[in-house]
């Protein structure tokens, strides 16, 4: 038996800013959520997102050292018209704009924005 994709996980240096960051998306953690070194979720399919801090991860990998951001999830939005919206607010709420809302030749309105610990995270709906 091969193994089963299950899950994604991020380092993060803050819970409770991360956490924060990723409400706005839509994504729902339990109720104090932000004060516990692991948090998980369950996207559509199945997935489980996996939040860890850097002093949990450090707890048992003495030699872990936070790496540079790299990589980063894709938010699907309704229409173009939530893309603009969706990124404007996270940017009015503290978040780094790394790309504007831009109509992309592959036929998407497209936008990226940093999360708090500098992974890009992109917001894209079909501009058909």
């Amino acid at each position: 038996m091969a193994p089963t994709f299950q899950a994604i996980g991020l380092a993060v240096a803050d819970m409770a800013t991360s956490l924060a960051f990723y409400r706005r998306l839509g994504l729902d953690f339990p109720p104090g959520a932000e004060k516990e070194p692991h948090v998980e979720t369950t996207v559509a399919g199945g997935i489980r997102l996996m939040w860890d801090t850097h002093a949990a991860l450090k707890s048992f990998d003495p030699d872990y050292r936070p790496g540079e951001p790299s990589g980063g999830w894709a938010f699907l939005c309704a229409d173009p018209a939530e893309v603009d919206r969706v990124h404007a607010e996270l940017v009015a709420a503290g978040a780094t704009s790394v790309k504007a809302p831009w109509d992309a030749p592959w036929g998407q309105r497209y936008a990226q924005v940093a999360d708090p610990d500098g992974n890009v995270v992109d917001l894209f709906a079909s501009s058909q």
